[in-house]
């Protein structure tokens, strides 16, 4: 029996150069807004965020139209900024962390709400309400640093999502230190940095469009 093809590998197109960014793994910070983490009844004063992934390959390009997927009645969007690890390493102090970037970029951690809900009731993992197929829309990657700016997501043109990167519980120098400390992190990684909050459903035909202030728009239509 002959061997499967080798997968092409997963990249991201970057802004105003012509190479593109291959991607190694996808981490993703939950509640990391004090107002969204209210909102999905946690406690921003006491909780620390905590970390899920998505497979690389669950990247959607901005622009794309993507199927509603299976197995749901309740996608809901979450717009985040995702940060583009440029430098790996282990247990990286606080000070060094910003050196570890590459670049950033808007995104949708898209999520099967309902999976979601049933698999907290039950006590279970929820990857199948994160990680799915074409589950982590991403817009350009902009090179180098990224000053404090608005964050919004609108839904057919009516706002849903708004705030400032300066509004996270914790920065991304926290995040990336914080979770180097759980695995090595590695050139290619990316890191969904949390939503604010606003979060809710995309119905099909609608069009969902994230901003981030100096980056360019993530945007998907639902088939």
């Amino acid at each position: 029996m002959m061997l499967p093809a080798t997968p092409a590998p997963v990249t991201l197109p970057v802004h105003g150069q012509t190479g593109h960014f291959p991607v190694r793994r996808i981490f993703c910070v939950g509640r990391n807004y004090a107002e969204h983490s209210r909102e999905m009844g946690g406690d921003p004063t006491r909780e620390a965020p905590f970390f899920f992934t998505k497979p690389a390959d669950a990247v959607v390009l901005s622009g794309a139209t993507i199927p509603y997927p299976p197995r749901t009645s309740d996608l809901h969007h979450e717009a985040e900024l995702v940060v583009a690890i440029g430098k790996g390493g282990a247990n990286i102090p606080l000070a060094d962390a910003p050196a570890h970037i590459w670049g950033h970029a808007a995104g949708n951690d898209l999520t099967r709400r309902d999976v979601q809900a049933q698999a907290k009731a039950a006590r279970r993992p929820w990857d199948m309400a994160k990680g799915f197929d074409h589950s982590a829309v991403i817009g350009l990657l902009h090179a180098g640093p990224l000053p404090d700016g608005a964050i919004t997501c609108t839904v057919n043109g009516r706002v849903t999502q708004s705030a400032r990167l300066s509004d996270m519980i914790w920065s991304v120098p926290e995040i990336i230190a914080e979770l180097s400390t759980y695995i090595t992190l590695a050139a290619g990684d990316l890191i969904f940095t949390g939503t604010p909050a606003g979060v809710g459903p995309i119905a099909r035909g609608q069009t969902c469009t994230v901003t981030i202030d100096g980056l360019s728009p993530a945007i998907i239509t639902l088939a």
